[in-house]
């Protein structure tokens, strides 16, 4: 799911939306996995006469566990979101409070990628995204970050012509 069309500007296309690699919450879904397992193989190595309360018991547990164990670590991945367009980029977070930062592509002076030999083997990386402020912004875990990193210098190069190109006329 994308960013609505109601909140691009006239003429803005999405280029790539993105959110970060599964490898952000694949330690999370694998416990959520071994949580589960868990609890199936207590409930059938439960004496017979602690049935069925003690099942309840067991799956409750599990659920209680699965819920900040893995439940919220997979909606924080799921609607946390990178929208990069002709125009800017576009982060947005959070599962009750949302949190947003839209930089204009204009304001961007340096891209540039990290990967470490993890991310190498998962094919992702940090994206740096270097303006006049302070601090760089970083997208941790994007997949295939060296074709998203070539894909926003070739906007930049373009919008940099393109100002170019209005400024001589």
């Amino acid at each position: 799911m994308g960013i609505p069309k109601r909140l691009l500007g006239s003429d803005e296309q999405i280029i790539y939306h993105l959110r970060t690699h599964i490898k952000r919450i694949l330690g999370w879904l694998l416990l959520g996995l071994l949580i589960v397992i868990a609890a199936i193989v207590g409930a059938l190595l439960l004496p017979s006469d602690w049935q069925p309360i003690g099942s309840w018991v067991i799956f409750g547990l599990a659920v209680i566990l699965l819920v900040p164990l893995t439940l919220v670590p997979l909606l924080k991945w799921v609607t946390t979101t990178y929208t990069i367009t002709n125009r800017r980029i576009i982060t947005r977070a959070g599962i009750l409070n949302k949190t947003g930062h839209d930089i204009p592509l204009g304001r961007i002076s340096n891209v540039s990628y990290d990967r470490s030999f993890i991310d190498r083997i998962f094919r992702c990386g940090t994206l740096i995204l270097e303006t006049s402020a302070d601090n760089p912004l970083l997208l941790d875990d994007i997949p295939q970050v060296e074709k998203v990193h070539v894909r926003i210098t070739e906007l930049l190069f373009r919008l940099d012509r393109e100002e170019r190109l209005a400024q001589d006329h």
